[in-house]
């Protein structure tokens, strides 16, 4: 998966000129301030998450949040670590890797790419169900011992959710001028996200 991340976060480089890269975002925000909403934003953003996921299913098998430390439990043996190590050693890539990549890759290059062929609004709308359909893989479809199994109800929330913060990163890239708060705000996300996971719902049920 960091691979990926990686690849998607080369793909200005490898794609397109410097006024190219300098079009999708890659420059410097023009205020300050931005990152200060962009921080705030995404922080709210994943307590809304967590807040809507535990308030529908509590710490079942339909909540979100489970589903993601499931699969961190599921890279190592997490018996050995403390909540507060496990939260560090799976937060300081997720701080670094998908923020960039993701948003350099869907808010930069797949959004350019998109309103070279529709208006800038249908453009944003097509990047942001994409990724939430790609989010999918954190929750929503899971792999069981008969197969593929579909969560309807929990599924499409998680996506509707995915899919109102994929538009907060995008508005910020708009309004801001630059991928760089889009990309703070995705941090702040991923941070507060894996809070929840191992500060309140940590050890995750099988």
């Amino acid at each position: 998966m960091p691979a990926c991340f990686l690849l998607m976060a080369a793909t200005p480089w490898l794609l397109l000129d410097a006024a190219g890269r300098r079009r999708i975002g890659l420059v410097r925000s023009a205020a300050g301030c931005w990152y200060g909403w962009a921080l705030a934003g995404g922080m709210l953003a994943a307590l809304l998450c967590f807040a809507v996921g535990l308030a529908l299913f509590g710490i079942g098998h339909g909540n979100w949040y489970v589903t993601i430390g499931r699969s961190y439990a599921g890279m190592m043996d997490t018996s050995a670590f403390s909540p507060l190590m496990l939260h560090l050693v799976f937060t300081l890539p997720a701080l670094v890797f998908s923020p960039v990549g993701e948003e350099i890759f869907f808010r930069g290059v797949l959004q350019d790419a998109l309103e070279q062929r529709m208006s800038a609004h249908k453009a944003t709308a097509l990047e942001c169900a994409l990724f939430a359909v790609v989010h999918l893989c954190h929750h929503g479809v899971v792999r069981t011992a008969t197969g593929l199994e579909w969560m309807p109800l929990s599924a499409t929330l998680w996506m509707l959710l995915m899919f109102c913060t994929a538009w907060l990163f995008a508005t910020l890239r708009r309004r801001s001028g630059s991928l760089y708060p889009a990309i703070a705000a995705h941090m702040a996300f991923n941070g507060v996200m894996n809070g929840a996971i191992f500060g309140v719902l940590w050890p995750v049920p099988v």
